[in-house]
């Protein structure tokens, strides 16, 4: 009989692995194995014993009789489920700046804004070993957070990631010479406020992609962009991804879906010396009113006008306690995650109800 060309031993679960359980109503429940600990629930208890040793994608059951599926949680899973200090950029838009912003392996990343670390996350795999992400974080609250699930994620924080509190306009300059950046992705209220630095930092054929909330910010960035007569055209987009129902010939859209979560704004550093070319336009009827443009570039941007949620007071305090501990084995017991929402989900699909603990 011929041997295969490539083989192995599949992947089996072990003491100190991060294990997700899903029953039958897709709930799910993530945790970390340790040997002699139990995984409680409010009709019985499965031993970690029963599922260290075993590999993915088995079937064990509760002493109250209750099957759960066992798999180990995907990137997805865990950001939803992850603390949360500021909103976190979902996976269907991480997995557009990944591709989009061409984040390659060996890659020099800075990352303005890192909130709760799940865009981070998306980085650190996409540059691996040899590359590097650098965050700059205005609130230290935010960096703690970010830190605590980073070393969660990748079973400590790794080598090639760091983070900086300060605001990345004064503090990029400092931290990288000019022309030693590949990638700048901002995540941040006024990204173009940043541009005279990121264009400094950013070598020849870099790539800057910003991610904002609203239109008068998207509009803002991309005419900054142009301003600066250092990158090329900016391209302008949006994510919406729904979810379909199938079940024999019932096949159709799921009912719920989260369309809108953010603009993505991508642009690439022209050659110092060199203006892009000029994009060719129609001729226009009109003129925008000098008070129409005032409106629309002059008020602040700030978390409450663009309707942005960030966790305060004890809420914060808690959630810089949980990151980075949460999904470790306390003694004594395992510490367990909680369900995420449907509406957390940017596809519209359950991952359980909250109150059903």
């Amino acid at each position: 009989m011929t041997q295969p060309l490539h083989s192995r031993p599949p992947r089996v679960l072990g003491a100190g692995e991060k294990v997700q359980l899903t029953d039958p109503k897709g709930r799910m429940h993530t945790f970390v194995l340790a040997p002699g600990e139990h995984f409680h629930t409010n009709k019985g208890l499965i031993s970690h014993d029963d599922i260290i040793g075993r590999t993915e994608g088995i079937i064990v059951a509760n002493t109250g009789g209750i099957d759960f599926q066992v798999f180990r949680p995907r990137y997805e899973d865990f950001v939803l489920s992850m603390p949360r200090g500021a909103a976190v950029v979902y996976p269907k838009d991480s997995g557009l700046i990944v591709t989009l912003g061409d984040i390659f392996p060996g890659a020099t990343v800075v990352e303005a804004g890192v909130g709760s670390g799940a865009l981070s996350m998306a980085l650190l795999r996409a540059v691996g070993p040899n590359g590097s992400v650098h965050s700059f974080e205005l609130r230290e609250e935010f960096a703690t957070i970010a830190a605590g699930n980073i070393a969660d994620f990748f079973d400590g924080e790794p080598d090639n990631w760091a983070v900086t509190v300060g605001d990345l306009a004064q503090t990029l300059p400092q931290t990288f010479g000019p022309g030693s950046v590949d990638r700048v992705v901002l995540d941040m209220l006024t990204p173009w406020n940043t541009l005279e630095a990121v264009s400094e930092a950013l070598t020849p054929g870099g790539i800057v992609i910003a991610y904002v909330a609203t239109v008068p910010q998207l509009s803002r960035f991309v005419e900054a962009l142009r301003a600066t007569g250092r990158f090329a055209e900016p391209e302008s987009m949006e994510a919406m991804v729904r979810g379909w129902h199938v079940d024999g010939l019932a096949v159709r859209p799921d009912h719920r879906m989260i369309a809108h979560t953010g603009f993505l704004i991508m642009a690439r550093r022209m050659a110092d010396g060199i203006s892009p070319l000029e994009k060719k336009k129609r001729p226009q009827g009109a003129t925008a009113a000098a008070e129409d443009v005032a409106a629309w570039t002059e008020p602040e941007v700030t978390e409450a006008a663009i309707g942005t949620r960030t966790a305060h007071g004890k809420k914060l305090r808690r959630v810089m306690r949980e990151a980075g501990r949460r999904l470790r084995t306390e003694p004594g017991g395992s510490a367990e995650a909680q369900p995420t929402d449907v509406t957390d989900s940017p596809t519209g699909t359950s991952t359980g109800p909250k109150e059903d603990r």
